[in-house]
């Protein structure tokens, strides 16, 4: 009896020491296995993040998300953004309709048109430039948009959302636009610098937008600043009411299928604009790098850009006021009628997201 109670007491012996041993050949991992193990983990992470193409202009449009931009290319961004920066709207209009580029910053006016022509296959999600005219003078008799009275004022944008704002600013003030002051149009801001350049002794009036406007500050010392539209417009009308120029954007199927996406996106271009608002030299240089425009015009223009996301409601009422304005002087300018309410994105999961600074 004693002798089998030992001989079992071996064999449990003997299956426990085996036991032990096959565990630990389980810890025990080859370096190349490990390291294979690594790279597959990595990959399954990379292949996490989203693929997502966002398209903006080639000005101040773009600059609002120039830290983003290099956080894509340095692959720490929340998603795989691609970029594409375009010399106008065209040139991604047709892929945004069709959800190849998901997101874009293109101008107020022709977010509206887009989304009345393509029955609702767009929609914006926030302001991100506001008013970038200002009015130049090479003397210093403009003080007021009154004193524009008699006087010839070089611009581009013939028939398009410069005319129109500087047709109302004028209104506004009590001043007729085709008989109290003579609006002279150049089909390029070059040429209205040419002017102001070639001047001489004569005053010369002009209103650019940046960063055109910094640049003839930066080659013309003598030329100043005499109005800026956007304080001059909210000065006649309220702070409710605004210049807007550029917003942001999503194609409608993108955003119904990837709202976290979307809201990804925000979050990091509110960090972005930050940035770009509170480090004016180092956003410069990204503006440069990423071939927008040259980090010395940069830098002179940023301040004068009015960067900004604003969403929500708040977003609602500055961009329809605007939008009406548009409308009233001519219904092509955003897509022959106002947008419905339809048009915008007012989730209050964005309303965090409002910032000015």
């Amino acid at each position: 009896m004693r002798k089998g109670v030992k001989v079992t007491a071996l064999l449990l012996g003997a299956v426990l020491l085996l036991g032990l041993a096959a565990c630990g050949k389980k810890n025990v991992q080859n370096p190349q296995t490990t390291a294979a193990g690594s790279e597959n983990t990595a990959e399954t992470t990379a292949v996490l993040k989203q693929q997502i193409k966002v398209a903006a202009l080639k000005g101040p449009t773009a600059i609002g998300m120039v830290q983003l931009m290099e956080n894509a290319k340095e692959q720490t961004a929340k998603n795989d953004y691609e970029f594409q920066i375009a010399a106008t709207a065209d040139e991604f209009s047709a892929d945004l309709i069709k959800g190849n580029v998901a997101l874009a910053a293109l101008p107020c006016n022709a977010a509206a048109t887009l989304y009345n022509k393509s029955n609702g296959k767009i929609r914006i999600l926030g302001i991100n430039t506001l008013g970038v005219l200002s009015i130049l003078d090479t003397g210093d008799s403009v003080q007021t948009v009154a004193d524009l009275k008699g006087k010839t004022i070089y611009t581009t944008g013939k028939g398009t959302t410069p005319e129109y704002t500087l047709r109302y600013l004028l209104s506004s003030a009590g001043l007729n636009p085709d008989s109290d002051v003579t609006i002279e149009f150049k089909s390029e801001a070059a040429e209205v610098a040419a002017v102001m350049a070639n001047a001489g002794t004569e005053e010369v009036i002009a209103m650019l937008p940046q960063p055109y406007a910094a640049t003839v500050l930066m080659q013309q010392p003598d030329t100043r600043i005499a109005l800026d539209v956007t304080e001059e417009w909210e000065k006649l009308n309220g702070s409710d009411s605004t210049v807007v120029t550029g917003v942001l954007v999503v194609n409608t199927e993108f955003y119904k299928n990837n709202r976290q996406a979307v809201d990804d996106f925000l979050k990091e271009y509110k960090s972005s604009v930050q940035y770009v608002n509170s480090n004016v030299d180092g956003a410069a240089q990204l503006v440069e790098d990423f071939d927008i425009f040259k980090a010395a015009v940069a830098k002179k223009a940023i301040p004068k850009c009015n960067i900004t996301l604003i969403t929500g409601q708040e977003m609602q009422d500055k961009v329809e006021k605007y939008l009406k304005v548009l409308c009233d002087a001519n219904p092509n300018a955003v897509g022959g009628q106002m947008p419905d309410d339809g048009f915008y994105v007012k989730s209050v999961s964005y309303t965090h997201l409002r910032a000015h600074e």
